[in-house]
C-alpha cells in the first residue's frame, strides 16, 4: 500500500494563517502529477510550529481532499507519547490511512525506551504506523534489532529511513520477516536505497517535481535501474538545492516560483539568501520546471 513517491507535503501559509485553498490545490496537483501518497505535517509541513488544532486541521483537509485517491500518512510524532496518541486519533477521525511517528528527540531514550514509546502508541491507536528514524534530528538512532522488535507489533508496518546508511534496509530485511514498507527519507539516496530493498521515498523534492520523482520511483519498482539512475542524476542538483538552508524554506520558495503557494514560513525558519534562491531557480530551469 505504501510505495513509490510519497510527498512530504508542505503546509502553505498566507502570512500566519494556513492557506487552506492552496493546500487543497496542492493535493489535487500531486494526484494529477502521479504522486503515489501524501505525508502531511511532518518536518517539511512545519509541524513544530503548528498548534494542536492546526496540526489536526491540516490532516483533515488533506484526507478530505484526497478522498481515497492516494494513501495519506499523517505525521503524528512527538517525543511525548501522550501527545502522539492525540495526533494519531485526529488522523484516524480525519480518515488518514496511516501515521508517521518520530520519537526520541530531547528526552533521548535508550533502545528499550524507544520500543516502549512505540508499543504505547501501537496499543492505544488503530491506524498502521510508519516508524520515522532520523538520527540527525531525533539525536537517537533506532537500531535494526529494535526496529525488528517493533515490527513484531501487528500495526507497525514500515519505516521512513533518514539515517543515510544504505546498509540499513539490507540489515533490517534479515530480521523482519513480514510484509514491511522500507521508505527512504532522503531524496539523494532514494535509488540506491531501493536497490537495497526499499519500495519508495518520502520526498521533499516531490513538492517541486512530483512527476519526475514519481517516474524515478516507478522505474526502480520496475527494475529499470539504469533509467532510474539517469533521471536521478538530473534531479540531484534540485535535491541538493532544497537543503542549502533549513527545510522547508527551499521547497517553499521553489513552490512560489511555480505559482502554487506563497513562500511564507514560520519562525525560526527565515527567508532564503539570494544566492540560495539563484541555485534553486537554476536547478528548476535545468529541469524545465519553470
Amino acid at each position: 500500500m505504501f510505495r513509490g513517491s510519497l510527498v512530504a507535503l508542505l503546509t502553505p501559509f498566507d502570512g500566519e494563517q494556513i492557506d487552506e485553498a492552496a493546500l487543497r490545490r496542492l493535493v489535487d496537483w500531486h494526484i494529477a502529477e502521479g504522486t503515489h501518497g501524501l505525508v502531511p505535517v511532518g518536518t517539511t509541513g512545519e509541524s513544530p510550529t503548528l498548534s494542536h488544532d492546526e496540526h489536526c486541521r491540516v490532516i483533515q483537509i488533506v484526507a478530505e481532499q484526497a478522498a481515497g485517491r492516494v494513501p495519506v500518512i499523517a505525521g503524528a510524532g512527538s517525543n511525548n507519547p501522550v501527545e502522539a496518541i492525540g495526533y494519531s486519533k485526529c488522523a484516524q477521525e480525519a480518515g488518514a490511512d496511516a501515521t508517521l511517528h518520530v520519537a526520541g528527540y530531547y528526552n533521548r531514550p535508550n533502545q528499550d525506551g524507544l520500543y516502549a514509546h512505540f508499543k504505547m502508541l501501537h496499543d492505544a491507536t488503530e491506524l498502521p504506523i510508519i516508524v520515522y528514524n532520523i538520527p540527525p534530528r531525533a539525536v537517537v538512532d533506532i537500531k535494526p534489532e529494535t526496529l525488528a522488535r517493533m515490527a513484531e507489533l501487528p500495526r507497525i508496518v514500515g519505516v521512513k529511513d533518514a539515517t543515510g546508511d544504505l546498509m540499513r534496509p539490507l540489515a533490517e530485511r534479515q530480521l523482519i520477516n513480514k510484509e514491511f514498507a522500507w521508505l527512504s527519507g532522503e531524496d539523494g539516496t532514494a535509488v540506491a536505497y531501493n536497490i537495497g530493498g526499499g519500495s519508495g521515498c518520502i520526498s521533499v523534492s516531490a513538492n517541486i517535481a512530483p512527476r519526475l520523482c514519481a517516474q524515478v520511483q516507478e522505474l526502480t519498482l520496475e527494475g529499470k535501474w539504469q533509467a532510474a539512475r539517469e533521471l536521478q542524476d538530473k534531479l540531484i542538483p534540485l535535491h541538493q538545492a532544497m537543503f542549502i538552508e533549513p527545510n522547508p524554506a527551499g521547497p517553499k520558495y521553489a513552490l512560489s516560483l511555480l505559482g502554487m503557494a506563497k513562500e511564507d514560513c514560520r519562525i525560526p525558519v527565515v527567508p532564503l539568501q539570494e544566492s540560495t534562491k539563484a541555485r534553486i531557480r537554476e536547478a528548476m530551469e535545468n529541469l524545465q520546471l519553470i
